[in-house]
This record gives C-alpha cells, structure tokens and sequence, in this order.
C-alpha cells in the first residue's frame, strides 16, 4: 500500500476560531473608524495576520506607521489569546475526533498545517495536541496561502510526496495552497467557496468512514 499522509487546516476544520479571529478583528477595525463585517470577515481566513491588517487598512482608506501598525497586531493577537484561553474539547467541530481516530487506527500520518500561529497553544486546549505526528504552523513558514509553502513542509515532515498527501481546509486560499502543491485538496464548508476543491463536504458528519478508507487505498 502507498504511504499516504494527511494534512489538517486548524481554523474552520478542527475548531472554529473564525469567531474569535472575528471579535478581535472587529475591534480593532472599530478602534481604528474602520466598520468590518463578518463577510469581511470571510475574506481573512487562511490569511496571515500582517496581510489581514493591511486589507482592513485598505478598505478603509487608511495608512498607518510601521510602529503602529505593529502594535495594533500585537493587540489583536492578545485579545484572541484571551478569547481562546477558555476553549476546550467542546469546540471540536463535529465528527474531528471520529475522522482524526479513524485514520489514527488505520496507521495513517496526521499534519497540521496552519497559518495560526497559536496552533499548538489551540490543540493543547482541546487535547489533540498528540493526535499529530508533525505540525506547521505560522511559525514555521513565510509565504501564505495560496502558497503551498505549509502543506508542502506538511508532507516533508510525514516524509510522504505531494501527490500522496490529502488536505482538508475550509478556505477559498487553503483549497488553491493544496492544488498549486499537487495534492488532494478536501473543502470543509461551502461547496460555492470551494468549489475548486477536489471533493467538498458541509462538514466532516458528511464524511464516512468508506470515503476516507477509499482515500487510504486509492
């Protein structure tokens, strides 16, 4: 049987974190005259927290100091620390564990690969942290989605190829990140938003246990 190796997006696959990411974002947007939406919101997920910054500065017209521009996102990281500081297993998205389990006990090596930065911080608060056999996250990278940068390190650190790896993401750039490093790419979400993906699901009760043994074997 080929090597196969499979790699998770954290925000929007495993947790929902959008909805922080969102609060903070939406402070700090207000804090600046900036009205910010949660369809703005959309357009942030996948992407780093610099670029987030520089699209909300964009759509409000505004430019800011190199040291304030630093300081406002030290201050939103730090309010959505202080949002994710209480998570626990009850924000596991449905069926992760029941997908994570299965392809645990099939032998299958598990990535994560993120753009969060506090992806660790996240998987030990809701005890999956061991699940992982390797995990990339913003600190390990420089270029973001629709860079393959992530998934391809991803798949180095389970030592499988591209084109044996399966990815699973929740964003429009996660979805083009997985395709431009030739790997399987799996949509969790809205089949108009990823439409690009090589399958999509609503969500991972979608998914049954066949789906994943025939990606095991195929």
């Amino acid at each position: 049987m080929i090597r196969k190796g499979f790699i998770f997006d954290l925000d929007g696959v495993i947790v929902d974190t959008a909805k922080y990411h969102y609060l903070a974002w939406k402070k700090l947007a207000e804090s600046i005259g900036i009205s910010f939406t949660e369809e703005d919101n959309e357009q942030l997920k996948g992407v780093s927290r610099v670029r987030s910054l520089e699209k909300i500065l964009a759509w409000g017209n505004k430019e800011l100091q190199e040291d304030k521009f630093m300081e406002l996102l030290a201050v939103k990281n730090n309010d959505y620390l202080e949002y994710i500081a209480s998570m626990d297993e009850n924000e596991l998205l449905p069926d992760v564990k029941r997908v994570l389990q299965f392809l645990l006990d099939s032998g299958q090596p598990i990535a994560l690969g993120s753009a969060s930065k506090n992806a660790r911080k996240i998987l030990k608060e809701v005890h999956l942290y061991a699940a992982f056999h390797t995990i990339v996250d913003g600190n390990d990278v420089t270029n973001a989605k629709p860079d393959p940068e992530v998934f391809l390190r991803a798949a180095s650190g389970l030592e499988v190829t591209p084109l044996n790896s399966i990815v699973f993401e929740d964003s429009l750039a996660g979805i083009q990140a997985a395709n431009n490093a030739g790997m399987t790419s799996i949509g969790i979400g809205n089949p108009e938003i990823l439409k690009e993906a090589d399958y999509v699901f609503q969500d991972f009760t979608e998914m049954s246990n066949e789906f994943l043994h025939q990606l095991i074997h195929q």
